[in-house]
């Protein structure tokens, strides 16, 4: 029904909410059925005389309501009577678009979730004897997965140096701990992943920022703060970074292990991402192995409630203090979190959890790439993530308060700032929960946004 046209002057609400209204008024009328498609938005606003950011902003109200659904490439949909409010605490509100998230796509296959439910199913057969205590480091059976996990990356490091932890935060503050004191320096890049630098304040360690360009850190510069600065370690997310999206290709990792070895400065390598990319660079660990901590997270790559890494130590002895630090702040890695890591990377599930991540990460970066203005975000075709550098005259602030406005959750760029002053920059996250529907809606609502000026955005009632 594409000429539907909706009689604004019925409401005295504001004009997006008495678009969702009316939407809702014509359906339980019978103006409107299941299956009925909606104007396009801009046509819709071009009819009304009305700006497209109150249309947009209208179509995200119904969406809310579960009237709604927009399919790629096809258009908003009639679905229905509204949604049945649910009573659960912990229920995100209905809509809501959080994109401040960096996670994987979940999977909806529902082969792939019986998969999934069967390798968990298996695992609880043991279930009493994974409630006990155990050695802190993972079993025999959990380095052996660990080995072969990491053997898609290239590295083959021997059984004593690999450790199963509860997860990456974790695993960076021992590594932390055992290389710096309160006031030593670590460095990093300029812009860095927000966790480690919550971890380095609660350390009391200075983190420095390092300059940065396409392919990453600036090798001269490392070596000038090697010089000046004395540091304790390099921390690198050298693939697909959070939040920047770049890769490190191989001959700036090179140039790196080349400085790292020269002054002797520890490497930090937190591949959280490193899995995702068929056929990524070389990591650190495998340029330099007798300098790099590497830290393989399963989070990103399998679920992010899979709290578990593999943590590779540069030697054997580096690994006794790390192990007394972890055991000393967690005791061990979850039994039973564990065993259904082995067990998913044994029977090839977490293969193809993987693969899916790829697949459907690629999906909605091409949405993100036909929907939002060429030029105006920096991506990687399997990040989770875009980079936003805000056109002038817009602020971060501005940007992430009109994003909220509409129930869109992004992050502003002071969240990643190692150094200096932040810069206009926004991450937007396109994994999760989020469906490709609701994900389109967001990026429609910021594409319109990120071509005008606030004073225009914000002037629409």
């Amino acid at each position: 029904m594409a000429d539907w046209i909706p009689d604004l002057a019925r409401s005295d609400k504001p004009r997006y909410l008495a678009i969702a209204d009316l939407i809702g008024e014509d359906i339980r009328a019978g103006r409107l059925a299941v299956g009925d498609r909606l104007p396009p938005q801009r046509k819709l606003a071009a009819r009304l005389d009305i700006d497209f950011t109150t249309v947009a902003r209208g179509y995200v109200e119904a969406q809310k309501r579960g009237l709604v659904e927009s399919r790629v490439g096809q258009g908003t949909f009639v679905t229905g009577t509204p949604r049945p409010k649910t009573r659960a605490a912990s229920a995100p509100k209905p809509g809501t678009v959080d994109l401040s998230m960096n996670l994987p796509p979940e999977p909806d296959d529902p082969a792939l979730i019986e998969r999934m439910q069967d390798g968990l199913a298996e695992v609880a057969r043991d279930l009493v004897a994974l409630l006990r205590y155990q050695g802190f480091g993972g079993t025999a059976a959990d380095k052996d997965a660990a080995s072969a996990w990491l053997g898609r990356r290239a590295l083959v490091p021997a059984q004593e140096r690999i450790f199963v932890t509860p997860g990456a935060h974790p695993a960076l503050l021992g590594i932390f701990g055992l290389l710096a004191r309160p006031g030593d320096v670590i460095l990093c890049e300029a812009i860095t992943y927000p966790g480690v630098r919550a971890i380095a304040a609660q350390l009391g360690v200075k983190l420095f920022g390092l300059p940065m360009d396409l392919d990453g850190i600036d090798p001269d510069a490392f070596a000038t703060a090697c010089r000046e600065m004395a540091p304790k370690a390099l921390y690198l997310n050298p693939t697909l970074q959070n939040p920047t999206t770049l890769t490190i290709p191989e001959e700036r990792r090179e140039a790196i292990a080349k400085v790292a070895r020269r002054f002797g400065v520890p490497i930090v390598e937190d591949d959280a991402y490193g899995f995702v990319p068929p056929h990524g660079p070389a990591p650190l660990a495998a340029i330099a192995p007798d300098l790099t901590w590497h830290i393989a997270g399963l989070a990103k790559c399998i679920g992010a409630g899979l709290r578990a890494a593999y943590v590779v130590a540069p030697e054997a002895r580096a690994g006794y203090p790390f192990a007394s630090a972890l055991r000393t702040a967690n005791v061990m890695a979850s039994p039973l979190t564990t065993a259904l890591a082995t067990r998913w990377i044994e029977d090839g599930t977490a293969d193809t959890l993987l693969r899916f991540i790829r697949s459907e990460t690629a999906a909605r970066q091409a949405l993100a790439s036909a929907i939002l203005p060429k030029g105006s975000f920096r991506a990687d075709p399997l990040s989770f993530n875009l980079w936003i550098e805000l056109p002038a005259p817009w602020t971060r602030s501005a940007f992430v308060g009109h994003m909220r406005s509409t129930g869109i959750g992004v992050v502003a760029s002071d969240a990643f700032t190692a150094t200096g002053p932040a810069i206009e920059a926004v991450r937007v996250c396109l994994g999760g929960p989020a469906t490709r529907a609701q994900i389109r809606s967001a990026l429609d609502f910021m594409a319109h946004a990120l071509e005008e000026s606030p004073e225009v955005v914000s002037s629409v009632m």
